[in-house]
């Protein structure tokens, strides 16, 4: 069980969805995640937004021109996503996560997916996203710095993946990295071969 399932329950996943339903009617800018990612791709990009939530970054991402499949275990969040109309929208887990299909020109993991997985899975998330990405596809990664999951723990897995981290940054704006920053967004690469 993820810590997601384990700290929310349907109620609380409501909740999660009416606040960035009540951000996004007082006009709070929930778009620079995906102004980050969208800098990296072409247009067109085929995107797996991993742990899509409510499809917010999904969905803008779609409406910038790119392909999008959201994944996501939560019920509640899943049908916000859908009803956004504008990516595909898939139930799973990303520690086994197995899509069919052509490979993803990008991963995105926002919103503090890699500290929300399963303790102990985190290895073996990085490994799905890298049996996602086309050769040279792009991951990039969001959490808060201040849990159990490092960083360093992060760089450790991307690497036992097979990713090469390229770039670390303290915010999605692109403010420097620094260690005792709040926050790590991180661009790692799947290599050419």
């Amino acid at each position: 069980m993820t810590r997601w399932e384990r700290e929310r329950d349907e109620d609380a996943s409501r909740a999660y969805v009416a606040r960035f339903e009540e951000l996004a009617e007082q006009g709070a800018d929930l778009h620079g995640e995906s102004r980050m990612v969208d800098a990296l791709l072409a247009r067109g990009s085929r995107v797996l937004d991993a742990g899509c939530g409510t499809g917010r970054v999904g969905a803008d991402l779609a409406r910038r021109g790119h392909r999008v499949t959201g994944v996501d275990l939560d019920p509640v969040l899943l049908d916000a996503a859908r009803a956004t109309g504008l990516l595909e929208v898939v139930r799973g887990d990303l520690s086994t996560l197995d899509l069919p299909g052509e490979r993803f020109d990008a991963v995105v993991a926002a919103g503090n997916v890699m500290i929300f997985v399963e303790p102990g899975t985190e290895r073996a998330v990085c490994e799905r996203f890298a049996a996602h990405l086309a050769p040279g596809g792009v991951l990039v990664a969001g959490f808060a710095t201040g849990h159990r999951y490092t960083p360093d723990d992060f760089d450790a897995d991307l690497a036992a993946a097979g990713l090469v981290r390229e770039h670390r940054f303290a915010t999605w704006d692109l403010r420097p990295w620094r260690e005792n920053a709040d926050w790590a967004v991180t661009v790692a690469r799947k290599p050419l071969d």
